[in-house]
């Protein structure tokens, strides 16, 4: 039975009549961000998890169909949490080389990991717009919590966690970006192709897309701070920032992003207060050189209601091979990109030119037909395709498209990614 009263300052909680999907747990937006901070500040016991996981179990009903779906996926995610932790805590006990007395066994090892997985969704966040890719994200924390359970003697405290952690994390991102030397170039011509009468774009190979779902809860009670990190996770900002140098990038990350005071940052980076300002004042002109003039040319927002319209349409002319739709969805400066892949467009004639026969049956270049299901990727809308080849019956996922669109609701910039992360954004690798 679901509680009829909110969880953190028990006054009643908001009628249901008339709604669907899950139960409120809080009464207001304030009381579940303070449950969201304190849940951050203390991390969840591992006997608390398993009895939350237990609660959840019995709480589930098989109707109607939108509960069970909300119920189990909450249930998904706290069985995923309590893996993670049993995981790290397996992983610090057999690194571990200190006497057990010393680190009170596996207690110590189990608050370890539930003081590492209450910071996991932002640390992967941070590598993430250090490396501007999902999997070397998840790597990298790996490798932060490892270093952190080795460097765990130093620790002062719970206050510093997040401090400490954020440390941890951006040197272990330096550490990789100096073994990759990874830098972005510009797209070549691919010879026979059409690729528009614009500038070639910036190709940033590693680029990956980061699934809304995996992103720490927003601070509710301030939208200004929502709004920063909305703007700094959408893929024009994680575009721009890779051409920083990665201390460059590492300050302004740490400063503009995350609000380090200049010493904080300097401390965590092994600089002066000198050094670390001189780099941030350095970093802000070039990203600024990289990002369009005007921030209503690359901040997207909320995506809109008419936006959602035009996912909507898109994916429907898709699968109804309606070309002329397709087309007419299209900003006519729309650009299209394929990281890793060399082709790139400039302008709708261009990548009408490239579309038309892959959506013409009577051509012998098409593809397929199409199958789509909506998906979030850094605070922008996206779509997961999924192509059944001619002469097939199942529709495999194909590409991940991330939409960004113009003042008029057009689409003026799709970024399309390979399928492997069609997983992490909750989606089937095939349909």
């Amino acid at each position: 039975m679901v509680a009829d009263v909110c969880a953190v300052c028990a006054k009643p909680l908001p009628g249901r009549k008339g709604r669907t999907g899950r139960s409120s747990v809080y009464c207001s937006a304030a009381c579940r961000q303070k449950a969201y901070r304190e849940r951050q500040q203390t991390g969840a016991s591992v006997q608390g998890l398993i009895d939350d996981i237990g609660r959840r179990v019995t709480e589930l009903v098989p109707q109607p169909a939108s509960v069970l779906y909300s119920g189990a996926t909450e249930l998904s995610a706290a069985v995923a949490q309590l893996r993670r932790i049993a995981r790290v805590a397996r992983d610090s006990a057999n690194d571990s080389v200190t006497p057990a007395p010393v680190t009170k066994g596996l207690l110590a090892e189990a608050d370890f990991a539930t003081l590492t997985e209450s910071h996991r969704r932002e640390i992967q966040v941070h590598c993430y717009r250090m490396t501007g890719s999902y999997d070397d994200a998840e790597d990298l924390v790996q490798e932060t919590f490892l270093r952190a359970w080795r460097a765990r003697d130093g620790f002062q405290g719970r206050a510093g966690a997040r401090t400490w952690l954020y440390r941890i994390a951006t040197n272990a991102c330096l550490d990789f970006q100096r073994r990759t030397a990874r830098r972005p170039q510009r797209y070549e011509p691919v010879p026979g192709m059409n690729h528009g009468t614009g500038e070639a774009p910036a190709r940033i190979t590693w680029l990956q897309p980061y699934p809304d779902d995996e992103l720490p809860t927003a601070e509710e009670d301030r939208p200004d701070v929502a709004a920063v990190s909305r703007e700094t996770l959408e893929l024009v900002f994680l575009a721009a920032i890779q051409h920083l140098p990665p201390r460059q990038r590492a300050v302004l990350i740490l400063r503009d992003v995350l609000g380090l005071s200049a010493a904080e940052t300097a401390e965590a980076l092994d600089l002066t207060v000198a050094s670390a300002n001189s780099a941030l004042q350095r970093a802000r002109p070039t990203l600024r050189d990289h990002l369009p003039g005007q921030r209503a040319d690359w901040s997207a927002g909320v995506p809109t209601q008419a936006q959602r319209a035009v996912l909507q349409r898109y994916m429907t002319a898709a699968e109804q091979l309606d070309f002329a739709a397709m087309t007419d969805l299209l900003s006519k400066d729309v650009t299209l990109t394929m990281p890793p892949n060399p082709f790139w467009f400039t302008g709708r004639d261009a990548l009408v030119e490239f579309l038309r026969p892959t959506l013409d049956p009577a051509s012998p270049m098409f593809f397929g037909h199409w199958r789509h299901l909506p998906a979030r990727a850094n605070g922008q809308l996206a779509v997961g395709g999924y192509v059944r080849r001619p002469g097939t019956t199942v529709h495999r996922a194909q590409v991940l498209d991330v939409l960004r669109f113009d003042a008029d609701d057009r689409i003026v910039e799709i970024t399309s990614f390979e399928p492997h992360l069609f997983p992490a954004f909750g989606l089937p690798l095939r349909l």
